[in-house]
């Protein structure tokens, strides 16, 4: 596609995720144009490519987007591919123009102020006068720099679907957060499973009195509450794991280590100084941000986004979907909704700098 020419009264939203289908639909809402740029192929597929038995933590009446209700019943906890789905049928139920298969490699300020984004080739570009990045918290994989034996079969748990994909042996779960906890539990049921972990945990029921956790955390306001504030800033340090943690698996047969620290020959050390021979390692280690595609002065500190709130101090330019942006639901589905209507007020306010 060639160049598009001089779209200044666009704003652009970098990610078709839940944060930027939130984000197109209440731009569209405050009376702007807007064109959504999504990486992959078709919408959803972050949630598609995930393992097979995953299933959100919170009920279908705290994971809806605004203005579309979940299709299920209000206490069935939904799983990955009905998030996918439900994001399509979003997209299409509000009409957003979304361009799939557009990766952004570059994002740029031009010199009267406005934004070039850059898609793919250098001759693929488009013009704006705002930009809201949707990119999300799941950008690149990130694996320790351990090389492993050939003995050894290792894989990030991005890659991981379910016990059949894995050969024969023992497994190493290495990373006790909500991803390694849950892929642990999975495969103790057919394996001898060992989790590492970097350290303890506190650990919140998926249910308190007969009621979801998130029905508690949301009527208490824990949930929204601010990370500038002195709530926020207590739940952002003890965000706990949901359901289970290292106490409950070590009641399946799981056995518990300290975190890995080094690979010696065929085997596998820990902190605590066990020694583990395993078949697998599933590097359940979380991701790194990328945001080497955004090159505007003044946007970022140390690789990472500077904004108050998702807002950014540069004008014309805010975020959605970051964990914690705001507070413990700025990048649940059911309460991403409530920042993005922030900086959309923002960004309407001042796109580029004017009125």
């Amino acid at each position: 596609m060639a160049e598009t020419g001089n779209l200044t009264s666009v704003i652009i939203v970098i990610g078709a995720g839940q944060a930027g289908l939130a984000a197109g639909r209440e731009l569209r809402l405050a009376g702007h144009e807007v064109l959504l740029l999504e990486a992959r192929s078709r919408l959803g597929e972050t949630w598609r490519h995930r393992w097979d038995s995953l299933r959100l933590f919170t009920p279908a009446r705290f994971s809806a987007l605004p203005g579309l209700p979940f299709p299920a019943a209000p206490g069935h906890y939904p799983d990955k591919d009905e998030v996918a789905a439900y994001l399509e049928v979003y997209a299409a139920h509000f009409g957003l123009p979304i361009r799939l298969g557009s990766p952004v490699t570059r994002l740029r300020r031009t010199a009267d102020g406005l934004f070039e984004v850059q898609v793919g080739r250098v001759d693929d570009r488009f013009t704006a006068s705002g930009v809201l990045v949707a990119t999300g918290p799941f950008q690149r994989p990130h694996v320790p720099d351990l090389a492993l034996p050939e003995t050894i079969t290792g894989l990030h748990s991005s890659a991981y679907r379910g016990p059949a994909q894995l050969p024969d042996g023992p497994v190493l779960v290495a990373g006790a957060g909500n991803s390694g906890v849950q892929i642990a539990a999975e495969l103790a049921a057919t394996r001898t499973v060992t989790l590492a972990a970097g350290g303890r945990q506190a650990v919140a029921p998926q249910r308190v009195m007969g009621a979801d956790i998130f029905t508690w955390l949301s009527l208490s306001g824990l949930v929204r509450a601010p990370v500038s504030g002195a709530v926020g800033r207590w739940m952002r340090k003890r965000d706990p794991l949901i359901g289970m943690g290292p106490r409950h698996l070590r009641r399946r047969g799981v056995r518990v280590t300290g975190r890995v620290v080094s690979v010696d020959g065929r085997f596998v050390r820990t902190a605590d100084g066990q020694r583990l021979a395993p078949a697998v390692v599933i590097w359940a280690t979380g991701y790194r941000s990328d945001y080497s595609w955004l090159q505007v002065a003044g946007a970022l500190s140390d690789g990472l986004p500077v904004h108050e709130e998702g807002v950014s101090p540069i004008p014309g330019l805010v975020y959605a979907g970051l964990p914690f942006q705001r507070s413990r639901g700025s990048a649940l589905l059911g309460w991403v909704g409530e920042d993005v209507a922030r900086v959309v007020g923002r960004l309407v306010d001042r796109p580029g700098g004017r009125s």
